[in-house]
């Protein structure tokens, strides 16, 4: 037998609230897990043999990413094999296939290409970020932008530079910071939901 509320649409802000509570009950699992993505950065930067245990967890990660997109494209592949283009689905997936197996099989190989790739990826995508700061100019907070952009720019450069020396490291530190903000902010959302 249902109740009235049963048969009422629960509103938007309703359904915010009941999640909201659902979060709050679990409070403590954030804060866990923020304390652990800490631990893990300050492990991974705190050392050398940290940094390049980071970046051979990036690359196998990386790595394993890109077997499991490669096998998922050969499989569409032949799924979709009559609706055209066939070949360019199974080369695509061969190709992701064979990276990933090589991450796997040449790790520091596979950090030397992925820090390159960064420091270029840094660099234009900084760019692109320029272009957009000075398009927006005359709006608030446009400088952030172009702050951002700067500091983009001149860590690719950085990167590039010292390619590829940096290789060993450089995705490591990556790792290592990206979990220290990860944990700082998931234990802040932790002890915020505790309020």
């Amino acid at each position: 037998m249902s109740t009235p509320s049963d048969s009422v649409p629960q509103t938007p802000a309703g359904s915010f609230a009941s999640h909201l509570k659902e979060l709050h009950a679990k409070w403590g699992w954030f804060v866990a897990l923020g304390i652990i993505m800490i631990i893990a950065g300050v492990i991974a930067l705190g050392s050398s043999y940290g940094l390049l245990l980071g970046t051979l967890i990036s690359v196998y990660y990386i790595g394993a990413m890109m077997v499991v997109g490669g096998v998922a494209q050969i499989f569409h592949a032949f799924s979709v094999k009559g609706w055209g283009g066939f070949l360019f689905w199974l080369l695509d997936g061969i190709l992701y296939l064979a990276a990933g197996a090589l991450a796997f099989a040449q790790p520091d190989l596979a950090a030397t290409v992925l820090t390159l790739l960064l420091g270029v990826a840094l660099i234009v995508g900084g760019i692109f970020r320029l272009i957009a700061a000075f398009q927006m100019r005359p709006a608030p907070g446009w400088g952030w932008i172009l702050f951002s952009a700067v500091i983009a720019i001149l860590l690719g450069i950085e990167i590039t530079v010292q390619w590829p020396i940096n290789s060993m490291w450089i995705l490591g530190l990556f790792l290592g910071v990206d979990l220290l903000f990860n944990g700082f902010t998931v234990l802040m959302l932790g002890l915020g939901l505790k309020r």
